[in-house]
């Protein structure tokens, strides 16, 4: 018995075919166009960006190019194949699904192309490398410790009022998972950088699983209020993080970041993992008068409860601040003073000393430098953190020096970033 015929292609409407193919043809070229999108960053942009940073990016953003053709590749091979109205039917739904892979590797590759970028400028790419380093000097410091690998990391500035991170192994928009832990800072904020070690703690803590075992102590140590403090425990563990690496000056930019007008400080979102501002401005004034007794915080908290007494906030976020306050030198002890299992059984303080962060330890590291601490490739190699903590110190303490002040960090930064270009 002879084989029956396949039906021919010229029995589906042209229409169709034409439709199917052209669609085929543009979203298959533009899969093969991603490669262009790192010509947008010149070469410059990506030298910036260490050598072991910028290879784990350029894998990642290849590994992701190279999925979407091989999907492109098995598309076309099912056109051909079709021989009838459905299996074309089926291919359009196929080439709609590569057109929505498509969009999903593209707004990856340009997320990471955007941030190399923005390097483009010869001061901001110093400024970025030198947020590089002091974000590599935080991570190392704690993981090195625990024995383990530390993550590739680069820095980027973008708008907005907060900074944020993209930690090594998230889950992508194609699908894939991020092959560096991009830390987003904002223009604003540049030469006030505590919020860089901020996003390093989340990043530690993702690794370690500190969120987790710190929720737990927070549950155990609070009573009723326990749920709700453990609900933000992510961010309580990343403020500490940059507690413990720049002191007073972490504190007082959050305070600037999270201040509003009246009511808006004590607004609480049940989902939110960040704490009610009121608190956490509290709770950072707590970690300094833990550590450092008497001090300019004090006058913070002052501030804050002259400018936001808590008669004005909304009645349920009242009630929970009422309840909380209290509670906070039990948080600051589950957060720095309490030995983790996820930290090998160590304290955050055994890690991350904050006492090389308290004003008397700055001013000091500022007198032994006798001048040239801002100047001195040592001092600017060796104890770049810490000179991050003493201009954020300063800042908060000097305002009338403000612009000098800042004008200081930013002439370190560069240096920074210059010795390191020099290593590269």
């Amino acid at each position: 018995m002879a084989a029956q015929a396949m039906p021919a292609v010229e029995r589906v409407s042209p229409g169709l075919r034409f439709q199917v193919l052209r669609q085929l043809n543009h979203w298959e070229g533009a899969a093969e166009r991603l490669d262009d999108f790192e010509a947008t960053a010149t070469r410059e942009a990506w030298a910036t960006l260490e050598r072991y940073v910028g290879v784990a990016l350029l894998d990642g953003l290849k590994t992701a190019r190279e999925q979407l053709k091989r999907e492109a590749v098995l598309v076309r091979a099912a056109y051909r194949a079709a021989r009838t109205h459905m299996q074309l039917e089926g291919v359009a739904d196929l080439v709609a699904l590569l057109r929505k892979r498509y969009l999903q590797t593209e707004l990856l590759v340009d997320f990471y192309v955007a941030a190399v970028r923005a390097r483009a400028n010869p001061e901001v790419g110093l400024q970025l490398r030198a947020c590089d380093v002091m974000a590599d000097r935080a991570v190392r410091q704690t993981l090195e410790q625990l024995s383990m690998k530390v993550p590739p990391i680069m820095t980027y500035f973008t708008t907005g009022i907060g900074a944020s991170i993209l930690r090594i192994g998230t889950k992508l928009w194609d699908g894939s998972l991020s092959p560096i832990a991009a830390i987003r800072l904002t223009y604003h904020n540049r030469f006030r950088t505590t919020s860089l070690f901020h996003e390093c703690g989340h990043q530690v803590a993702g690794m370690t699983g500190w969120n987790e075992a710190f929720a737990t102590v927070l549950r155990a140590r609070l009573g009723e209020s326990g749920e709700t403090v453990a609900g933000w425990a992510s961010e309580i563990a990343a403020d500490s993080f940059g507690f413990a690496h720049t002191g007073y000056a972490a504190v007082v930019a959050l305070a600037d970041v999270v201040a509003g007008r009246g009511r808006e400080v004590f607004r609480f979102l049940p989902s939110d993992p960040h704490p009610i501002s009121y608190l956490r401005v509290m709770l950072g004034v707590e970690m300094c008068r833990r550590f450092f007794g008497m001090g300019p915080w004090d006058e913070l908290a002052a501030a804050w409860e002259e400018l936001y007494p808590i008669r004005i906030a909304p009645a349920f976020a009242g009630s929970i601040v009422a309840a909380i306050l209290p509670l906070l030198p039990r948080v600051v002890d589950a957060a720095l003073l309490t030995p983790m299992p996820c930290f090998q059984n160590k304290k955050l303080t055994e890690l991350v000393d904050p006492q090389r962060a308290a004003p008397g330890a700055l001013r000091d590291l500022e007198r032994r430098a006798a001048g040239s601490a801002f100047n001195s490739s040592h001092w600017i190699w060796t104890e770049c953190v810490r000179l991050t903590a003493l201009t954020g110190l300063r800042y908060a303490t000097e305002p009338e020096k403000g612009a000098e002040i800042l004008k200081q960090q930013e002439e370190m930064m560069i240096k920074l970033g210059g010795m390191t270009a020099l290593a590269v």
